[in-house]
């Protein structure tokens, strides 16, 4: 007999929480980014760090992993698959409260890359960015009865008490924040030779452009709101994270974020959707466990 075993390919849905999973890590990773966790340190926060988000973004797995299979299942949008995500949403949501203590890491992530894993599961063609966008929008303004009626996010009272759109609202309108920001300034910076990791910075910074992120909003107000979008601009109009001023851009900026103790989580969920859609079609056309 012999004593090599053939590895059973990942199914699509494991494709794609895999790459759910990857994008969270590889957000996580990438540095320098102002205000928010990465290799350096914790940022503006005092209660998470790198490994806790690596823990997190893994134990998001199945979640995902069931999303996209549910998605599969039922086939098409309609109120019973938006229901069914709500549910595996939530459930997703304890298991990451559960790994992390108790501690919010990628709750709006959950959310966007939910959504985007099960409309990508729905796609029977080679999935494109705009078109799997579009029907996670379709999902997102579906309502879910089973909501808490208590729940009451910091994102939400933000929303309410300065009228700017929140996550779902992100998702609802079909992610704007990447598709119109996020990814256009992505390829804009590769095909400018600024290298993978200054790429991303440059799409965060993108998305930092014009999001109104309650993470920020909630610890800094409107005027930490404000600082952030000039800033990140700032660097951007420099040259981006490639150029050495911007660079110097992207320290100020930093020191901005941390003198407000305010960090841009919101963007950050939304590099990691770009980071998603990104990869998704070159992963769609890859042959069975090539990569």
């Amino acid at each position: 007999m012999s004593a090599l075993i053939a590895r059973q390919a990942p199914s699509a849905a494991e494709r794609l929480a895999d790459l759910a999973v990857q994008a969270l890590v590889d957000e996580a990773d990438l540095s320098p980014k102002p205000g928010l966790v990465d290799r350096r340190g914790s940022g503006a926060h005092s209660d998470l760090h790198l490994g806790l988000m690596h823990a997190s973004a893994h134990a998001l797995w199945p979640a995902f992993k069931a999303m996209a299979e549910a998605a599969q299942e039922i086939g098409e949008v309609g109120q019973p698959l938006r229901e069914t995500l709500g549910q595996l949403g939530r459930d997703g949501e304890a298991d990451m409260l559960r790994v992390t203590g108790g501690v919010n890491t990628h709750r709006g992530a959950i959310w966007a890359l939910g959504l985007l894993s099960a409309a990508a599961a729905l796609e029977t063609d080679a999935p494109d960015a705009r078109g799997v966008a579009a029907t996670a929008a379709a999902l997102a303004r579906l309502s879910d009865p089973a909501v808490p009626v208590t729940s009451d996010s910091h994102g939400a009272r933000v929303c309410r008490a300065y009228g700017v759109l929140g996550a779902r609202e992100q998702a609802q309108h079909g992610f704007p924040a990447v598709i119109e920001q996020g990814l256009p300034q992505l390829l804009v910076s590769r095909r400018g030779g600024a290298g993978e990791q200054n790429a991303r910075l440059d799409a965060l910074l993108a998305i930092m452009t014009e999001l109104s992120d309650t993470c920020v909003l909630h610890r800094a107000g409107l005027d930490g709101l404000t600082r952030m979008q000039q800033g990140a601009r700032a660097v951007l109009a420099a040259g981006g994270c490639a150029s050495l001023v911007g660079r110097r851009q992207l320290r100020a900026l930093e020191g901005e974020m941390l003198s407000l103790r305010a960090s841009p989580g919101g963007a950050a969920d939304l590099l990691a959707a770009t980071l998603f859609l990104d990869r998704l079609a070159p992963a769609a056309s890859a042959p069975t466990g090539s990569y």
